[in-house]
């Protein structure tokens, strides 16, 4: 758990989500009170995710890091013992050398180790006066750790051994406002702001000393077989990430698609939801006063049927704009309801 004034809330597109998603119906601030999923933490880790991942798509491009696209996975869902899915892993890069797990974090302010939980000291300047405060949160560390040994633990019942010392846990820190203190700038899993280049160099490294060793056995090298390899790439390939809802306002939730009473789909055939909604207030207004409930309409696009034609449509629904679809955020204990007509799209995944 993050205590509450862990994320603070940013300016820009953040903040002009609120009022229209209050404004489609009233009862959403009913499911989801006081602060709204856009102030909500993972709303500032989607950004930051997003820049790690580009920062690691740029340097694939720039030949820096010798890693493949396929190799680099976001957001796995990896079962526990217990098969239950409620953490995901930020990104799961997957090398010859090895499978790095790595959560990253967004954080601001001086970051200290006390205990089972952590401390980030954060300071607010004004003109008048500086405030300091400490936000408290679990430790990320363990949580990775944790996550990391799930992985390892998923392969092998899925029937891929590999050694427990070919898995590394690391966390990021991408603010180059987040200082670590001394004790924790000790620890190799973690990587701050400064360090995330070497940290994505050093996959070049390992790529070429696989490369140059790939046909010695792996008990000798150390390194993950051929065999290895594709074997683990199948397994993540079938390993659950989240569904995305994106909204017309720009923001995106990730979690899991519950349903909506006037929708019915397959998940093995459907992977998109595309809504579009009444765009002119005017004719919406004339449809209620002569008694008919404005309309969105639902495509449903079949599941990997992309094509130079784009994709193949499954079905087609149409519903009144005021329909609640239900959604779990990832990271919430109870659903959201969503009203249909502030939603533009939904991403399905497996």
């Amino acid at each position: 758990m993050v205590y509450k004034l862990m994320f603070i809330k940013g300016p820009g597109r953040f903040g002009q989500c609120d009022n229209k998603l209050k404004a489609a119906n009233g009862q959403l601030s009913q499911t989801i009170p006081t602060e709204d999923y856009c102030r909500r933490p993972y709303a500032r880790l989607r950004i930051s995710l997003c820049q790690f991942c580009n920062s690691i798509q740029a340097k694939m491009d720039g030949k820096l890091t010798g890693l493949r696209k396929e190799d680099v996975y976001c957001n796995l869902r990896i079962p526990d013992e217990f098969q239950k899915t409620n953490n995901d892993i930020n990104v799961v890069i997957f090398t010859g050398q090895g499978i790095f797990c790595i959560d990253v974090k967004p954080w601001r302010g001086t970051v200290s180790a006390h205990n089972q939980n952590w401390h980030v000291q954060v300071k607010e300047e004004d003109q008048n006066f500086t405030n300091t405060r400490i936000e408290q949160t679990e430790d990320p560390l363990k949580a990775i750790m944790t996550k990391t040994a799930n992985l390892c633990g998923h392969l092998k019942r899925s029937g891929v051994s590999v050694r427990q010392s070919l898995f590394f846990s690391r966390v990021i820190f991408l603010s180059p406002d987040c200082e670590l203190d001394e004790e924790l700038k000790k620890k190799r899993e973690l990587v701050s702001q400064s360090q995330i280049d070497d940290f994505l160099r050093s996959f070049r490294e390992g790529y070429i000393a696989w490369i140059s060793d790939a046909l010695t056995p792996s008990w000798l090298s150390g390194h993950l077989s051929y065999r290895q390899m594709e074997s683990v790439r199948e397994v993540l390939r079938g390993v659950g990430t989240w569904d995305l809802m994106r909204l017309h306002c720009g923001e995106q939730l990730k979690g899991d698609y519950q349903g909506c009473q006037y929708i019915a789909l397959d998940r093995q055939e459907t992977d998109t939801l595309e809504f579009s909604r009444v765009k002119i207030l005017s004719a919406d207004s004339l449809w209620a006063l002569l008694g008919h409930a404005p309309q969105v309409t639902v495509k449903m696009y079949k599941r990997g049927s992309q094509g130079w034609l784009g994709k193949s449509l499954n079905a087609t629904a149409t519903i009144p704009s005021n329909t609640f679809v239900i959604f779990r955020i990832s990271g919430e204990e109870t659903d959201a309801k969503i009203p249909a007509n502030s939603i533009h799209s939904i991403t399905l995944s497996m």
